[in-house]
């Protein structure tokens, strides 16, 4: 059974950091890219940032430079750290997986609150 599962401290105060973690389970993650998306109520769910099976990175605009997606070498673990967080950083952040030709997989979300 594919398992993604979040993790991480949900609180902390503007300009802070936190860092979240994704555990892949169940699955050769080895030709998937992988990424987090974060969604707030009411909006649609957005692209944060994604790491090709390749390694090659990308993230949104309003990231850039404060957040760095990384994962281990066996693909099992999905990293985001992110800086000098802002109050407009808050939301429900999901780990996915993109599987050419098989789909896609999401975890359960984790809430990220940045207070000010």
């Amino acid at each position: 059974q594919v398992q993604l599962v979040e993790s991480g401290v949900g609180s902390v105060q503007a300009g802070g950091s936190l860092k979240l973690f994704c555990a892949a389970a169940g699955f050769n993650f080895e030709r998937c890219g992988m990424g987090w998306y974060r969604q707030v109520p009411g909006k649609e769910r957005e692209l944060v940032s994604f790491i090709s099976s390749t390694g090659g990175t990308r993230y949104a605009e309003f990231v850039k430079g404060r957040f760095t997606i990384s994962q281990d070498k066996w693909k099992s673990n999905l990293y985001l750290q992110m800086n000098s967080l802002k109050t407009d950083d808050t939301a429900v952040y999901y780990c996915a997986a993109e599987c050419p030709r098989i789909g896609n997989f999401w975890g359960q979300g984790t809430q990220v609150t940045v207070s000010s």
